[in-house]
């Protein structure tokens, strides 16, 4: 079940509540004083496909591999 962080608007404190989406909506409705917030962004990227990081040398090894094996227009990114 997903974790939702609210900001309570009458003590200004951040909650965490743990709720099934279904759940999500009458929750709200129930609650006016909570706001949703977000404190911190979610984990929800892959430093390689970000281009933070490279795949380690023998990854890209078998990419360069297999791009040559596919022909001149393979698409295959073998940074």
């Amino acid at each position: 079940m997903p974790t939702y962080e609210f900001l309570n608007k009458n003590t200004g404190l951040v909650e965490e509540h743990i709720l099934k989406l279904k759940e999500y909506d009458s929750f709200k409705l129930d609650n006016p004083h909570l706001e949703r917030t977000f404190t911190q962004a979610p984990g929800c990227c892959d430093p390689v496909i970000a281009g933070v990081k490279k795949p380690a040398a023998g990854f890209r090894d078998l990419l360069k591999n297999m791009k040559k094996k596919s022909g001149r227009r393979s698409t295959i990114n073998d940074w």
